[in-house]
């Protein structure tokens, strides 16, 4: 199994989460985050004054899916968050030793 991690921009969620449901993927845990990369944030003005916001708003997307589902998984993520801006965001994949469905006591990809 595969835990992967996905930062996107907050208003491509429906697009990416449509996307996901297509191919199959079922469930999903969405948090609201903020952070910069290579952006490193942008000056704005507000009431005549300028201020820099150095933190800007992210979503991650944490999704747990078979080996084989890993890689189009992935791809389906890139198509739909991507804008071809800076901040696009990043996927990290990552190997998930054991899952445990609490209700039921399954385990591995039964659990998923």
């Amino acid at each position: 199994m595969k835990f992967i991690k996905a930062v996107i921009k907050p208003f491509k969620l429906e697009e990416v989460k449509e996307a996901l449901a297509e191919i199959g993927i079922e469930g999903m845990t969405v948090t609201e985050v903020k952070g910069f990369g290579r952006q490193k944030g942008h000056s704005e003005i507000y009431r005549g004054s300028e201020y820099t916001v150095e933190l800007l708003p992210k979503i991650v997307v944490d999704i747990c899916v078979p080996d084989d589902m890993a890689a189009k998984t992935v791809d389906t993520i890139v198509k739909s968050a991507y804008t071809g801006k800076i901040g696009d965001g990043k996927i990290f994949v990552m190997p998930v030793e054991e899952a445990v469905r609490i209700r039921t006591n399954e385990r591995g990809e039964y659990a998923l």
